[in-house]
């Protein structure tokens, strides 16, 4: 039974708890609203020091040899307003992209250059994101909405010896904001263009004396941006959406033994990611003349819908010497996203009059969903309790993971857009592991610090064609089965000098690798790659070894913070995607090498006692090596700049290329600048920029599938009193309302996808 769209873009019930949340008075436990800094007569405003767990246990992030930026409550607070999802974090810390062709649903991450453009929804990513110290594997978890945190960290580099294999990249930390026995909570209400509103708070405190709560809420919304003017059209209007989420945590603190219990969910239904045939003027990177973005002309259905819960439950014990913690977790979704690939309505072969915008070959729109998933972790791990000079933390790890995955095609020339295609995955993934990390105090100024982990990992992977589609060469047929079966070992090896009290130096040489992947996009699979067992293809595991050598001060007597680092990294058999092209394909490939290098800053400062200001600033230069390795080129359209295998062949050599959607340059700035008002209130202005360079959308490089350089900003003007207590603000995000293309879709013709439009509002925020 092919899956229908929901009749509109509507409330959730999870509204009505949020409005119930509402009346015990909002606030930010975690100082998420802006604060008026202390007057102090006689001493300088400060930079208090920040604490981060990048090693499993708590420490000041001067003292920890990685490359970490840190996003700070309020940072946190603007960046997301105007119901931004998680990619507002793209640019926003050094060698950091998010960028996604699913929409809100399935966010790609990116650090160093080192990411995976492959839409499938069993697609494996090399930079993980933990939530609340379990790990979301699934690229339909790492989209849960940013709301109520204590803080996020970003861990640059190999993290694989403490975070598991699939972190080859780095590390994307979630940590929400813990009960405590302090009665306490926050709201906020934000509404603004295009009818968005944007509801969140929480409440907590005390039960027992042993026992606290925290319960968290999350409603967005916005209406459809962008209009539809074919008619008659399944689809009105697009890029509205209806999310919701929640998060209720318990902790139990005994005089040996503590217990945080923590249950969330998460709902959206809106649309899917908007495809827009021929917006980019040939033989340029350009939109075409006249482009309107508040309008498309397509014939497909667009919806997208995504269900997520889970739990987990992190126990710690004190046994004298030695802490043991526990840590399980659970996670499931469910989601079915549907849209007009093609970008535009009819085709060619219809007629003068009978299609476009622009030239459309063939009518395409597919969908995917998860009907099943499920992913169980259990990680059991002992850590030294003061030990002296040595330290150490050892333990065991369990991941496994279940899923099954529909994908639908359609044909959106027949009235009622009936299915013509059906394909299933199924794929059992386990994975265990051992590790021991260990620091050592050499002296009083130096610090050694080293780790190892062994990880086997297992996939067993189905994959049929249950309905042929038109245009494919994939007939009936399957099973086609994968398994794959490895282990690796990987490590790190660190050293902290501290030259003096606020400066240390730091050198860290770390391995990690990133499982085998598996894909079946079996509905559009080539002729070639069926006779390849059915279309499935298989990359083989991808290792990396990274150097970094970097410096972290204090400075101006704790007014100014300050990190910088440069690296290196080599990538042996890195898994790459071909996507596209003219057969709308994806082939997992592996290259024989990538290299990449360049450096990282984050600087924050108070230039003066009412003005903070922060500077991030990265450089990455990233070079496939491989001298045979060819991919197909876009399938019409496009001036592809790489040189081709044979005359007519469609396949390009990609050897020197940059990888996809890697910008060189990222920048970013924020200031703060305060002035106090009466007793206890502040007048405040916030406003920050994130620049990235120009970016390739695909493995190959063409003139028109290159995404220009990118500056987006925002500002905040707003007026808190009673110490902080109650707020309202005006702001704006992408203020100079910049319009992008930050993806594009190869196969038919030039059609691509943009960045956030434009968004301002006003918002009230309190806290009790």
């Amino acid at each position: 039974m092919s899956p229908s769209r929901p009749s509109s873009v509507r409330p959730h019930r999870l509204a009505l708890a949020i409005v119930a949340v509402l009346p015990f008075g909002p606030a930010f436990a975690q100082d998420t609203a802006p604060s008026a800094p202390a007057t102090r007569s006689n001493e300088a405003t400060t930079l208090e020091a920040v604490e981060v767990t990048a090693q499993r246990r708590v420490e000041n992030i001067q003292d920890v040899p990685v490359s970490i930026s840190t996003i700070s409550s309020e940072k946190l607070d603007v960046l997301a307003s105007g119901g931004n999802d998680v990619r507002f974090l793209s640019a926003r810390v050094p060698s950091l992209n998010i960028e996604s062709s699913y929409g809100r649903a399935f966010p790609r991450f990116y650090v160093r250059g080192l990411g995976n453009t492959d839409f499938d929804l069993n697609a494996s990513q090399p930079v993980s994101l933990i939530y609340d110290d379990v790990v979301q594997e699934s690229p339909l978890l790492k989209g849960f909405p940013v709301f109520d945190l204590e803080r996020i960290e970003v861990l640059r580099g190999p993290q694989g010896t403490l975070f598991g294999r699939n972190t080859p990249a780095g590390v994307v930390k979630f940590e929400s904001a813990k009960p405590t026995q302090e009665f306490g909570g926050y709201g906020r209400l934000s509404y603004g263009t295009d009818n968005m509103w944007n509801v969140e708070g929480a409440v907590g405190g005390g039960l027992t004396d042993r026992w606290s709560a925290r319960a968290s809420v999350l409603f967005q919304r916005r209406e459809d941006s962008v209009t539809n003017t074919n008619e008659p059209g399944p689809d009105r209007g697009a890029e509205g959406y209806d999310e919701s989420a929640a998060r209720v945590q318990f902790l139990y603190e005994g005089d040996a033994f503590e217990g945080l219990f923590n249950l969330h969910k998460r709902h959206l239904n809106g649309t899917a990611r908007l495809f827009r045939a021929n917006i980019i003027d040939p033989g340029t990177n350009n939109l075409v003349p006249g482009f309107d973005r508040d309008q498309v002309s397509t014939d497909g259905v667009n919806f997208s819908e995504l269900d997520t819960w889970g739990g987990s439950a992190r126990l710690r014990w004190e046994l004298g010497r030695v802490n043991l913690y526990s840590i399980t977790g659970y996670e499931t979704a469910e989601s079915l996203n549907r849209g007009d690939i093609d970008g535009g309505f009819g085709a060619a072969f219809l007629g003068p009059g009978n299609s476009g915008p622009g030239f459309i070959p063939f009518a395409s729109e597919s969908a995917d969903g998860l009907p099943d998933h499920r992913q169980i972790t259990q990680e059991f791990r002992v850590e030294s309790n003061e030990w002296g000079r040595f330290d150490w933390q050892a333990g065991l790890f369990y991941y496994d993971e279940d899923i099954s995955i529909d994908s639908f095609n359609y044909d959106s020339l027949t009235p009622g857009n009936p299915r013509a295609g059906y394909a299933i995955q199924d794929q059992r993934n386990k994975a265990w592991a051992v590790f021991a990390s260990g620091d050592f105090e050499v002296t009083d100024a130096f610090t050694l610090r080293g780790g190892l982990r062994y990880t086997q990992d297992k996939k067993d992977f189905s994959a049929s064609v249950l309905e042929a589609a038109p245009f494919s060469a994939a007939p009936v047929g399957g099973p086609y089965t994968v398994s794959t079966d490895v282990n690796d070992v990987s490590w790190d090896l660190s050293g902290v000098y501290a030259l003096n009290e606020d400066v240390n130096f730091y050198a860290r040489v770390a391995k990690g690798f990133r499982a085998p992947s598996i894909q079946g996009r079996l509905l559009f699979a080539s002729a070639d790659a069926v006779a390849d067992n059915g279309g499935v293809s298989t990359a083989d595991s991808e290792e990396v070894i990274s150097y970094e050598a970097g410096i972290k001060a204090d400075l101006w007597d704790k007014r100014a913070r300050l990190g910088f680092n440069v690296f290196r990294y080599d990538v042996n058999d890195q898994q790459i995607i071909a996507v596209g092209g003219g057969g709308n394909s994806a082939t997992l490939l592996n290259a024989d090498k990538t290299v990449g290098q360049g450096f990282e800053l984050d600087l924050e400062a108070y230039l003066t006692d009412n003005l903070l200001v922060t500077l991030g600033s990265s450089y990455n230069d990233t070079e496939i090596q491989d001298a045979s390795l060819a991919v197909p080129g876009c399938g019409g359209g496009c001036t592809v700049t790489d040189p081709e295998t044979a005359p007519g062949s469609g396949l390009y050599l990609i050897d020197g290329n940059s990888l996809p959607q890697a910008p060189k340059w990222v920048h970013n700035v924020t200031a703060r600048w305060a002035m106090p008002v009466g007793e206890g209130g502040e007048f405040y202005v916030f406003t920050d920029w994130a620049y990235r360079s120009e970016v390739s959308f695909f493995l190959y490089d063409s003139v028109e599938f290159t995404g220009k350089s990118s500056v987006e900003g925002g500002l905040r003007i707003g007026y808190n009193w009673n110490q902080g207590d109650y707020g309202v603000a005006v702001f704006g995000r992408n203020i100079t309302d910049q319009t992008r293309i930050v993806g594009g879709i190869d196969f038919n013709n030039l059609t691509g996808f943009l960045n956030e439009p434009r968004t301002v509002g006003v918002e009230f925020s309190a806290r009790f």
